[in-house]
């Protein structure tokens, strides 16, 4: 597949799609890859893997993201060409009961810090006229569920980012996507093979989605997707 990219930065990474992204970025695409997430020892096994590397970072402080990109140049040697925004946070409960400060900082986590990593990343993207800002929405942006006023909150506001940054980003040469995923995304093996669900159909597969943003990557300039959706095929609608 060709891919017109070499360096990705992965925000948000995880032990499930984040960590799917950089195996599909590092194998399929040849991308060097820098993961980033509050809690980076988690991710040492596919930074081993990968030969990756994984930085702390805590998304919704400026500072922090702003030593995050430079950190993140510096192992890469030079400025990262992807950047996916994959972190997000949730809390459920009834409107009346909800905790204030847990949503407001779910909302910080879900959108202002995607704010906060997409104008790093375009403040080094611009100036090269080429460039990836990728986007890991859900279908709680584009329609609300009872009881989550929080994630929906956080993923509209993340979907109406993307969009904004697409129309005045697209024609400066930096492709901005946002992938909603729409399901629950199969998780890793944490039991004995016998007990797991890895063929449940009813699941999104990490790496199939991983291979979406890929071929986003690879889309030609003339008709490029600023939003795609994946669900599983036996979702019930």
């Amino acid at each position: 597949m060709d891919i017109p990219y070499r360096r990705a930065l992965i925000v948000g990474a995880g032990n499930g799609l984040g960590s799917s992204l950089a195996r599909v970025f590092a194998r399929e695409a040849g991308l060097q890859v820098v993961l980033a997430a509050r809690h980076p020892d988690k991710l040492r096994p596919v930074c081993e893997e990968l030969g990756a590397t994984a930085l702390r970072c805590d998304a919704t402080d400026a500072a922090e993201v702003a030593a995050l990109f430079e950190q993140a140049t510096e192992k890469l040697a030079g400025a990262p060409d992807v950047v996916v925004y994959n972190a997000s946070q949730r809390v459920r409960g009834p409107l009346v009961e909800v905790d204030a400060g847990a949503v407001a900082q779910a909302v910080a986590v879900t959108a202002y810090g995607a704010f906060l990593v997409a104008q790093q990343a375009a403040r080094r993207m611009l100036p090269a006229r080429q460039g990836a800002l990728l986007f890991t929405g859900a279908s709680a942006g584009v329609k609300g569920y009872p009881q989550s006023a929080a994630f929906a909150m956080g993923k509209f506001a993340l979907r109406g980012l993307a969009q904004s940054l697409a129309r005045e980003l697209a024609p400066q040469g930096i492709h901005v996507g946002h992938v909603i995923v729409d399901g629950i995304i199969r998780q890793p093996p944490i039991a004995p093979a016998a007990a797991l669900s890895d063929d449940r159909d009813d699941q999104l597969d990490p790496q199939a989605i991983a291979m979406t943003y890929l071929h986003l990557l690879a889309q030609p300039r003339s008709a490029w997707s600023w939003e795609v959706e994946v669900r599983p095929w036996v979702e019930r609608f």
